[in-house]
C-alpha cells in the first residue's frame, strides 16, 4: 500500500511539474496563482487550475501601455437652481419612479443583503435620497443591474435615468456621459491575502485582478508593468479569483476594496496610493429636443442637501468608518454659466 502511495505521489508531482513547465507561468514559489483558460478566451498555453470569472480575459505584461499621467481638464457640472422637481424632471416625477442603474455585488457600495433580499450600501442609499427628494419617498426607486464594461450603454439606451456604479469623473467620460459633482473620493491601492506582497514592486511575475474598462486598470498597467493582469466584468470575480489563487492582488480604490477585505478577513489593504478618484452620477448627455440639465440639477440639490443636513456623514460612517477614514465629501465642483442660460425641463424619460 505504501509502495502504492508513493507511485501515485510521484505520479501527481511529475504531471503538475510539466504542466508547470509548459505554461511558461512563474513556478509555485514564485506565485501563489494559477489560472486556467479556454481556447475561445485566450491563445497559447493553458494554466492549471479553476476555471476564471465568466468573461474575465488575460492581458500580458506590457501587451497594452498605460495611458500617459496628463492632468484632466474637467468640466463642473451645472449648479442647483430654485425650480421644484415638477419643473426640473416633470416625465419622471409623471412615472412615479427614478429608474438607477447600480452594481448587485458590490459590498458596502452596492449588494443585495442576504437575508433580506434588499440592496443595500452607500449608493443604494444616495440613490434613495435623491428619490426621496423627487418623489417624498426614498423607495420609489427601480434599481437595475449593469456591468462595469456596460455602463454607458444603459444611458444611451434610455433604460435607465442615472447610474450610480463607482462611476470616475474622467475628461474622457465626459465626452459622453454628464456627471453630477463628486459624490464621493477614494484612493486606488492594493489587496493582498498574504504576507509575501507588501509593495508593488513584489508584484512582479504574479498575476493582478482588475475590473475592466475602470480607472484602475491604467493604474494597475503602470504600478505593475511585469504582471499579468485578468480582467473581469465585476469586482466580486477579483475576490473569487483571489480566493481560488488564480490572482496574487486585487488593484482598486480603497472603497471598493474595503467591501470586499470585509467579505474575507485573511485579506489586507497594503501599498501606496496610486491616485485618487472622484465618483460621480451618471446622466444621459443632452441632446436636440431632450434636455437633460434639469435632471442633473436634481441630482446635485440632492447633493448639496445631504451635505448640509449630516446624510453624507451618516452613510460614509456606516459603511465605511470600519476600515476607511475620510476628510469629509469631495469639493463640489461647477461650471461657470451664462446668467441668461435656460432649459427647458424635458427630461427624456427611461424605457420602463
Amino acid at each position: 500500500m505504501r509502495a502504492r502511495r508513493r507511485a501515485l505521489t510521484a505520479l501527481t508531482l511529475a504531471v503538475g511539474l510539466t504542466l508547470t513547465a509548459c505554461t511558461g507561468f512563474p513556478l509555485p514559489g514564485e506565485s501563489t496563482s494559477t489560472v486556467e483558460t479556454t481556447d475561445s478566451q485566450f491563445q497559447g498555453d493553458r494554466p492549471a487550475g479553476p476555471p476564471l470569472p465568466a468573461g474575465a480575459l488575460l492581458e500580458q505584461p506590457g501587451e497594452v501601455s498605460p495611458a500617459q499621467n496628463v492632468d484632466q481638464d474637467v468640466v463642473g457640472s451645472l449648479r442647483p437652481d430654485d425650480r421644484t422637481p415638477e419643473e426640473r424632471v416633470p416625465r419622471i416625477v409623471e412615472r412615479g419612479r427614478l429608474i438607477v442603474g447600480v452594481d448587485q455585488s458590490q459590498n458596502l457600495l452596492s449588494s443585495r443583503d442576504v437575508i433580506t433580499g434588499r440592496l443595500i450600501g452607500f449608493e443604494v442609499d444616495l440613490a434613495r435620497e435623491i428619490a426621496r427628494d423627487i418623489f417624498g419617498d426614498p423607495e420609489a426607486v427601480d434599481f437595475r443591474f449593469i456591468d462595469s464594461v456596460d455602463r454607458a450603454r444603459p444611458l444611451d439606451a434610455r433604460e435607465v435615468d442615472i447610474i450610480i456604479r463607482t462611476l470616475t469623473i474622467t475628461e474622457e467620460r465626459q465626452e459622453v456621459v454628464e456627471f453630477s459633482a463628486p459624490y464621493l473620493s477614494a484612493d486606488t491601492r492594493m489587496l493582498v491575502a498574504g504576507p509575501n506582497i507588501r509593495g508593488y514592486g513584489d508584484l512582479s511575475g504574479r498575476v493582478v485582478c482588475v475590473a475592466d474598462d475602470t480607472a484602475a486598470l491604467d493604474k494597475a498597467r503602470a504600478a505593475a508593468p511585469y504582471s499579468i493582469l485578468l480582467k473581469t466584468r465585476r469586482w466580486s470575480d477579483c475576490l473569487y479569483a483571489l480566493q481560488e489563487r488564480q490572482v496574487d492582488a486585487i488593484i482598486s480604490d480603497t472603497t471598493i476594496l474595503s467591501g470586499i477585505a470585509e467579505q474575507d478577513p485573511y485579506t489586507t489593504i497594503t501599498g501606496e496610493s496610486l491616485g485618487s478618484e472622484n465618483y460621480g452620477v451618471g446622466i444621459r448627455k443632452s441632446t436636440p429636443g431632450e434636455d437633460s440639465s434639469g435632471l442633473v440639477r436634481q441630482v446635485n440639490s440632492t447633493l448639496e442637501r445631504i451635505r448640509a443636513d449630516g446624510t453624507w456623514w451618516r452613510m460614509y460612517e456606516q459603511w465605511f468608518s470600519a476600515n476607511l477614514t475620510t476628510a469629509g465629501p469631495p469639493d463640489l465642483y461647477y461650471r461657470e454659466e451664462e446668467p441668461a442660460d435656460a432649459y427647458a425641463a424635458d427630461d427624456a424619460p427611461a424605457e420602463g
